[in-house]
């Protein structure tokens, strides 16, 4: 503990591992989720030194769900690499399309969940 004031605050150290851990674009969304939406869990998750360990198997999930709905959209709606060759700007609107729809998709599924 240290003095501060009239106050005794812990000193809290992440442990080395937490440290090392880099998030990415998921893992950052669900952290500041969790941070303003569930003040309880992520204090809990804080205070064992295990906050970045869950947002980045969270990141794992979010990832991994993401590419394979990217691929089963992108089989169901047609879009190829022979569209690519054809037709430029329609395959980069659809794959917008598809990407933005996946993104929905895995912020309701896993992140904001």
């Amino acid at each position: 503990y240290r003095r501060v004031g009239d106050y005794l605050i812990p000193n809290l150290i992440l442990p080395l591992e937490e440290t090392a851990i880099t998030l990415g674009k998921w893992g950052i969304m669900y952290k500041s989720y969790l941070e303003k939406h569930k003040k309880v869990f992520f204090s809990l998750l804080l205070s064992q030194g295990k906050l970045y360990q869950h947002c980045a198997r969270i990141e794992k999930q979010a990832t991994d769900m993401f590419d394979m709905l990217v691929e089963q959209m992108k089989e169901a709606e047609g879009v190829t690499e022979e569209l690519k060759e054809q037709n430029q700007w329609e395959w980069v609107q659809r794959m917008g399309n598809i990407q933005q729809h996946a993104r929905e998709v895995v912020s309701n599924e896993i992140i904001f969940k």
